[in-house]
Parts: structure tokens; C-alpha cells; sequence
């Protein structure tokens, strides 16, 4: 039996003369790397199907010490999916290296505070004229980047663990079949791995994703804390460095979208689990691909742990070609559009006539949600999935045309119910929809009020008031 514990070997001995090197048995002194002396092909020999042999088998052994104590914290991780202590860990040491143009994170200061608040207050009053939602900040806060990430993570959480979950379980099918029945520590040892590369990875992309994001709704879902209105004072500085327009309507004008999501997340409240639904049920439908997993197992190097921050760019998740998938996928991009467009649709009706720079700033706003940036890039490397709103400007045309149709109350009261909302094809037809819609509210409003109603006859007895008074049309007053 070998003389490394567990069967970790050392790495073959590089050829130095022609064939000379490729006559050495890499076996000798002991059994075969399948054999009964090394059950699981660790070490030396180790075919190329076991991902564990080429883990192992190439270290260098000057190297040893510091991989298996790296090694260690990974597969010490015994929580859920998501190794999400790592995640906190990479993505503060991910903002504190800054953004590629030099920047670099920072506390807000006081007179920064006092602008993000003046700012969202404003927007919060020039919101009031243009949608019959209240406001829905409880507060208002000044993020820096770092204090973004805390903020954040429990959304990420709840995003990414239905995937990270699927990807756990592939990991474990890695192992051949005839082993997975006696390799359940080994098992565990993988889907360990599966949490520190997620880990890693939603880290790495989440502290890249606090260099870019002005506020806590930037993707259309809700990523902050309820009824908290958040800016990130050195973000919004970045997002209108290039704009020539004043600081400060590039501030209001940014606040205005985040004071917009807010109200329509706090006053929707099935809007919130209607999106995290529509994300976890397209991720039910992923495959993984397990020969892709194997590869990026299988060239692991624990003596270079960064390789695990690119290990799951390597389109593993695959959507299954169902009727379901599709479903589920048309449902998330049209709540998308949906959320945005009104989102554009009122902001842009309070700004225009107070910001003489609205027109520039929405453009501007609308080409980086339609065109993508690192939130979808987020998204499609961790669970295979982009949330870009595809069809916004078609939302916004349909949410302004309500508007003029309807009022703002009208416009407003399609949130009541997800079943009220346009559709992807009402989208094709925004006009249709107005007017096909607004006969079919009438009808409705007439079978409430009759089933309201109910069918009573006149009250001619107390039980008869009694009834009266449980449908607020009668009864004597107390």
C-alpha cells in the first residue's frame, strides 16, 4: 500500500530523455491505481475518467501544505448549496481591488448621505403626481459598495441556492455508479466543492456587480431590504462621469427609478415572490452538464484556488426544450418588461418637465437594461439565465397608453392581481389590450356589484337587516 495517506500520490516524474521517462511504471512499488492497495485511483496512474486523480495527482509537492490547508476550509463547509461565508468573503475582497477604471470603494461621508436623502425625498413628492401607489420607502440609506454587498446577499441567497442545489446533487453523480454506493464520504467531499465553487463564484460575481449598480433595484427585483431606498453615492458618480450632465439630475434621476421600484414592490406584495418564483421555476428546469462538471472537477488545482472563481464559466446550464421551460422563461421576461416598463413609463412622466436632461438619461438608462451589463452576466454564468427585459420600450409604450386611457388609478389597478397584467402578446398589441380591457373591466365591475348584491330580497326582518349590514348597505348604525 502506498505510503501517502488516502492514497494521494505524487505527480509522475517528468520524461527527461526522449522515452526514457514514459518507461518508468508510474505504479511501481505497489498496486495498480484501480486496484485493492488505492480503492478510489488517488495518486499516481490515476485514469483520466476519475476527476480526483488529476486533482491530486499533478501538485507539486512544494505546494502540498498550502493546498490541503485551502483545501480544508472547502470541504470543511457542511451548510447548504452555497458556501455562502466564502461568497461574503470573496466579494468584499472582490470591491476592496476596485473597478478596472481605478476606483476604488469608500464610506460614504456625511455630506453624501445628506444628498442620496435629499434626493429620494424629492423624487418621492415628483412620484406622487404620476402614480396613485404612496410611497413605499420606509427609509433612505447612502451604500457604499461594500455595505451593498452585506445588504444583498440574503436576495442572492434565495436566487441562487435552487440551481447551486441541482449542481450539488450532479456533482455527486460524477463518482461512477458502481462507487457511489461505497464513496459516500466522497460524495459529501463534492457536493463540499460544489459549495465552494459557487461560493467563489457568486462572490467574485457579486462584488464585481457592487462596482456597477447605483441603487438596490437595478435588475427589476428587489435586492435590499423592504421599504429601504438605497443609492451608492460613488456609483452614481461613475454612472454620469461621460454623460455631461449635472451631478445632480443624474442623482435625482436615479433616484426617481429606485423611489419608482420601491413603491411598486411595496404596494404589489404578490410581485416579489411572483419574480423569485419565476427565477426558482426556470431553475428546475436546468441541466447540468455533468461531462463539463467532470472536466472542470477533474483540472482542478487545490495550489490555485483562484481557478475556482472561472470554474463555472464554462456553460454547464443548459435549459431543457420543454413547453414547461419555455413557460417559465416567457413568464420571467415578461414580468421583467412588465416591472421596467412602468418603472420607465412613470419616471420619465415626472421627470420630463423638472430635468432638462430626462430625455438623455433615459435613453441611457434603457440601453444599459436592454443591452445587458454584469447583473445578466450574474445571472446567465450562475444559473444559466439573463434578466434582461427584452420587450421594455414595447412595456413602456403599453403602461403610457393605459395612462392616457385609463388614468393613472386604471393604470395601477391591473397590479392588483398577476392574472390582470398584460401578456407577451398583449405586448404585440398594446392598443388592443387598452380597449379590449377596458370593456372587460366594465362586465366585471357589473358582476361584482351583482354578486355583492346577492340574490336577497328586500329586508323584511332583522335577519334581513342583519344581511344588510354584512354587505354595507344597510343595517342600523352603531
Amino acid at each position: 500500500m502506498s505510503d501517502t495517506p488516502f492514497g494521494f500520490g505524487l505527480p509522475p516524474e517528468e520524461p527527461e530523455n526522449g522515452d526514457e521517462g514514459k518507461k518508468k511504471d508510474p505504479t511501481e512499488g505497489g498496486q495498480s491505481a484501480g486496484g485493492m492497495g488505492n480503492p478510489f485511483g488517488f495518486g499516481p496512474g490515476a485514469g483520466g475518467d476519475n476527476p480526483f486523480a488529476a486533482m491530486f495527482g499533478s501538485m507539486n509537492p512544494n505546494d502540498l501544505g498550502a493546498a490541503f490547508q485551502q483545501l480544508g476550509q472547502m470541504l470543511s463547509y457542511e451548510g447548504g448549496p452555497v458556501n455562502w461565508d466564502m461568497a461574503k468573503q470573496i466579494a468584499r475582497q472582490t470591491v476592496s481591488q476596485g473597478t478596472p477604471d481605478g476606483t476604488k470603494d469608500a464610506s460614504v461621508g456625511p455630506s453624501e448621505r445628506t444628498a442620496v436623502d435629499e434626493a429620494l425625498r424629492l423624487a418621492d413628492l415628483w412620484l406622487d403626481g404620476v402614480t396613485s401607489m404612496p410611497s413605499g420607502s420606509v427609509s433612505t440609506v447612502a451604500w457604499s459598495r461594500a455595505e451593498w454587498v452585506e445588504a444583498t446577499l440574503p436576495a442572492w441567497q434565495q436566487l441562487v441556492d435552487p440551481v447551486a442545489e441541482r449542481v450539488g446533487l450532479a456533482m455527486g453523480d460524477v463518482l461512477p455508479e458502481e462507487m457511489q454506493a461505497m464513496a459516500g464520504p466522497l460524495i459529501g467531499m463534492m457536493r463540499s466543492m460544489g459549495g465552494a465553487m459557487f461560493g467563489q463564484q457568486i462572490g467574485q460575481a457579486v462584488g464585481t456587480l457592487a462596482g456597477e449598480v447605483v441603487g438596490s433595484t437595478d435588475i427589476g427585483l428587489p435586492l435590499g431590504p423592504a421599504g429601504k431606498a438605497a443609492l451608492l453615492p460613488l456609483n452614481v458618480e461613475r454612472f454620469g462621469k461621460d454623460l455631461s450632465v449635472p451631478q445632480d439630475e443624474v442623482r435625482l434621476y436615479l433616484a426617481l427609478r429606485e423611489a419608482a421600484h420601491q413603491r411598486l414592490f411595496a404596494h404589489v406584495p404578490w410581485l416579489r415572490s411572483h419574480l423569485f418564483g419565476a427565477v426558482e421555476a426556470y431553475a428546475r428546469g436546468i441541466k447540468v452538464d455533468t461531462s463539463k462538471l467532470e472536466d472542470v472537477v477533474g483540472q482542478f488545482d487545490p495550489s490555485q484556488p483562484e481557478q475556482l472563481q472561472d470554474a463555472l464559466q464554462q456553460g454547464m446550464f443548459q435549459p431543457e426544450d420543454t413547453p414547461e421551460q419555455k413557460a417559465s422563461l416567457a413568464r420571467l421576461e415578461t414580468a421583467l418588461a412588465l416591472v421596467e416598463g412602468w418603472v420607465d413609463a412613470v419616471v420619465h412622466e415626472a421627470a420630463k418637465s423638472r430635468l432638462t436632461s430626462s430625455d438623455a438619461l433615459r435613453e441611457t438608462m434603457r440601453r444599459r437594461r436592454a443591452s445587458g451589463g454584469p447583473a445578466e452576466q450574474t445571472f446567465a454564468t450562475l444559473i444559466g439565465l439573463q434578466l434582461r427585459p427584452r420587450r421594455l420600450r414595447d412595456a413602456s409604450r403599453l403602461w403610457a397608453s393605459l395612462t392616457d386611457a385609463r388614468g393613472l388609478e386604471g393604470r395601477d389597478a391591473l397590479w392588483a392581481h398577476p392574472d390582470m397584467l398584460p401578456t407577451a402578446h398583449d405586448l404585440d398589441d398594446p392598443d388592443g389590450f387598452v380597449h379590449h380591457e377596458q370593456a372587460d373591466f366594465s362586465e366585471l365591475d357589473k358582476m361584482l356589484g351583482e354578486a355583492a348584491k346577492g340574490p336577497q330580497k328586500p329586508a323584511e326582518s332583522d335577519e334581513g337587516k342583519e344581511d344588510g349590514k354584512e354587505d354595507g348597505k344597510g343595517g342600523p348604525e352603531q
